[in-house]
């Protein structure tokens, strides 16, 4: 597809701020020979951490599936022709639903850090099945901020790190998780600025933490006392930004009540933090012109988990730093991922909840850790089938031998993959997709501000010949179901040789004919506009959609970023724009007062008061922190990122060139006395499971703490195809009832442990 020594442009596909990058292939078009940042790409700017010039790994894993599976009852699998596949898989979908009801059919992932197109695609199958349910890995990590972002302002936020005087980051290590542009690059200009601060808080002397200026080094499992402390600070010393919150918040009082009398020396004990230094952290916020905060995994998947949420968030209100430069904002979106109901609110819909276990539903997601007890019952609505999508549950989610017993239990389990992972290796069907590089590809991970872009990949390899996109995929099973016909597409398709205007007329009529059409609208897309789109592009057809509604929804902001729609409306202009466009389009351009309209509340005002939380929040004086027992005296962080880990894209272990392993780290004081050392073994014990892994030594760890990365333990055959397992598997030893109360995401950075030598030093 490319010449040996041609550039060319794409992305990484390794975390959600997916780098532009350009690359070189070798003569036969197979590997990557050379990668570099691509400089033209709007936001990385030609920044691109080390993990990037690694993707060679992914794009070449030898455990690739190259053709439809199916699953023999030896358990055993055979090759079977797309055709076949099809017509049964679509087949025995139908006989449960006609059987059991469409809710009955589950639908999990959608899409990894890079390819989201999928999921939309996913979407327009399980509606055709009549199926509602579904879940991804959001739902184990961020719809506690969701659940508060919708409760409080009805609108995702973020911060403005680039211009902020003050950051802070809670929970979060972005030197290795990033989580936001040229990360490396900008936590070091803002440490290196005298005017400027970086505070981190944290259990870990992370990497990020090293640089910080003050570094809140917290108690793993403890966070709600040290934000409930600071909190307390800034209302008891009265460093509150009152014209501001009289202006722009509601329920000041009944909030600010709550931390009137909160015993901030009694909490900074607990969290384990000098009340001195909280109240000097505490007050350089204050008084900051800006200050942007991000939270993260740290404190989503801990303890108190939605609470710390509210907790994080009404420290940058009470301070007033929200639509304006260097503080929170709430960017334009293609597709907004982060979106939930604010339900308890005026106005709300009522309240979703999954059929069994009755856990809230947030932003259409199913809490991961419920999964196991939505099928392992004989409730008659229990989920009876499963469609997973570039995801892996019987790895990544928590309770892993739960997880296997659930998915052994379904009645079918298909599986939509490049690779043969933990959870294909139980499924009935394996239908074998191109990588994210062989395909047009796109991630909906796109929260910057003032300018946002959006990056549409071309592909750079040619897929091997028995694959499908998922595109064509979910193509063939609506059409399969009988829910999109040969009728409903020859107008569209017709019309869609005439030009885009007569396709929009014709298209908007078709929806009124026929209703049911709008459920299912990326595979008519797909089948209809598709076709016309150049260079084989049809699978992003549905962006087309999506860029008429953002055409609608935010004129300004299309305008000021140059979509005026001369000689094609707005949306078309920045349709074509997106197919055309090799390093990304800048598709909006904002006003940092633009976030005000984005408030989605009765009236418009930032809304202080969650009753559910600050009746948590109450609890925390009688409530026992974490603390260890006998039994297991260790606080384990199951799945850390280090510069060595990659989730579990990354199949193949020869992309780690050091801790190949995936040590423990232990800190130096607990390493001695349990006569630990450096490159020994050790091994770690929960409630759940019991396994042996490597030792490192670290001085990131504080003594009682310790912990494992993510992404390792994978299934992987080795030179002689035998299967190996390096590392090990975190979530054998995370059990699924440790969860939060309100949003189910799961406690994997405080797992009770037990660590023991089994070495002599």
């Amino acid at each position: 597809m490319a010449q040996a020594d041609e550039w060319r442009r794409t992305a990484c596909i390794l975390c959600e701020c997916n780098c532009g990058l350009e690359v070189q292939l070798d003569a036969d078009g197979k590997h990557f020979t050379k990668i570099r940042g691509d400089r033209a790409h709007p936001a990385s700017q030609g920044y691109a951490c080390e993990k990037a010039h690694r993707v060679d790994y992914y794009q070449n894993g030898p455990d690739r599936v190259t053709a439809p599976l199916r699953r023999r009852p030896d358990g055993t699998f055979e090759q079977i022709d797309w055709d076949t596949a099809i017509r049964e898989v679509a087949a025995k979908l139908m006989q449960i639903r006609d059987a059991h009801g469409g809710d009955t059919i589950f639908y999990f992932g959608g899409g990894g850090q890079g390819n989201h197109l999928p999921g939309g695609y996913g979407a327009g199958t399980m509606r055709a099945l009549g199926a509602t349910y579904r879940s991804n890995a959001l739902a184990q990590e961020k719809t506690g901020e969701f659940w508060v972002n919708g409760r409080m302002l009805g609108t995702p936020v973020r911060g403005d790190f680039e211009h902020a005087e003050v950051a802070l980051f809670v929970g979060k290590n972005p030197y290795q998780s990033h989580g936001m542009p040229r990360a490396r690059v900008t936590l070091k200009e803002i440490a290196h600025d005298p005017a400027r601060t970086l505070i981190v808080i944290d259990p870990r002397r992370s990497e990020t933490a090293e640089l910080a200026d003050i570094h809140l080094q917290v108690k793993p499992g403890r966070d709600a006392w040290l934000l409930a402390a600071m909190l307390g600070v800034l209302v008891q010393e009265d460093l509150l930004a009152h014209p501001w919150l009289a202006e722009h918040a509601a329920g000041v009082e009944d909030a600010t009540a709550a931390f009137r009398t909160i015993p901030v020396a009694a909490y900074c004990a607990i969290a384990g933090v000098d009340e001195t230094l909280v109240r000097q952290t505490t007050r350089r916020i204050a008084v900051a012109k800006s200050v942007a905060v991000a939270e993260d995994l740290g404190i989503q998947m801990n303890r108190h988990s939605t609470l710390n949420s509210y907790l994080e968030k009404l420290v940058w209100v009470l301070t007033g730093n929200f639509a304006k430069q260097g503080a929170q904002y709430s960017p334009a979106m293609l597709v907004n991922l982060a979106s939930s109901s604010p339900d308890g609110s005026a106005g709300a819909k009522p309240r979703r909840v999954s059929p069994v276990v009755g856990a809230r539903i947030i932003s259409g997601l199913v809490p991961c850790n419920v999964i196991p007890d939505e099928i392992l019952t004989d409730h008659p609505k229990r989920y009876r089938a499963m469609v997973v999508e570039s995801g892996n549950p019987a790895h990544s989610l928590a309770d892993s031998q739960r997880m296997r017993e659930a998915l052994g239990a379904l009645e079918l389990l298909v599986v939509v993959d490049i690779a043969m992972t933990e959870t294909a290796r139980l499924a009935h069907y394996v239908l074998p997709a191109p990588s994210q590089y062989e395909k047009y590809e796109a991630t909906f991970f796109n929260f910057e501000f003032p300018k946002n872009y959006f990056h549409l990949r071309h592909p750079l390899f040619e897929a091997p010949p028995d694959t499908l996109p998922e595109a064509e995929i979910h193509a063939r099973l609506v059409e399969a179901i009988g829910a999109i016909t040969e009728e409903d597409l020859a107008p569209l398709r017709e019309a869609a040789t005439q030009g885009r205007a007569a396709f929009a007329t014709a298209f908007f009529a078709a929806l009124a004919k026929k209703p049911a059409l709008e459920t299912m609208l990326p595979v008519l897309l797909y089948r209809t506009l598709g076709p016309t789109l150049p260079n084989g592009a049809a699978a992003a057809a549905p962006l087309w959609g999506l860029a008429q509604l953002f055409s609608l929804h935010h004129p300004d902001t299309l305008r000021r970023a140059g979509f005026t729609g001369d000689g094609a409306t707005p949306g078309d202009e920045l349709f074509d724009a997106i197919v055309a466009s090799e390093s990304g389009v800048i598709f909006a351009v904002d006003e940092y007062e633009e976030s005000w309209k984005r408030v989605r509340t009765p009236d418009g005002r930032i809304q202080l008061v969650i009753p559910e939380l600050l009746e948590e929040l109450a609890t925390l004086e009688t409530t026992p922190p974490l603390a260890g027992d006998a039994a297991f005296p260790f606080v384990l962080s199951a799945g850390e990122r280090r510069s060595s880990t990659a989730n579990t894209i990354f199949r193949d272990p020869r992309w780690r060139k050091k801790d190949a392993d995936g040590a423990l780290r232990v800190s130096p004081a607990d390493a001695h006395r349990l006569g630990l050392r450096e490159g020994g073994r050790a091994r770690v014990t929960t409630k759940r499971g019991s396994l042996e892994v490597a030792v490192e030594v670290s001085e990131m760890m504080q003594p009682g703490h310790v912990s494992l990365p993510n992404g390792l333990g994978c299934t992987y055959p080795d030179e002689a195809g035998r299967p190996r397992h390096p590392g090990v598997p975190p979530n054998e030893l995370t059990a699924s009832e440790d969860r939060d109360w309100l949003a189910g995401t799961p406690w994997h950075k405080s797992v009770p442990a037990r660590v023991e030598a089994v070495d002599s030093p």
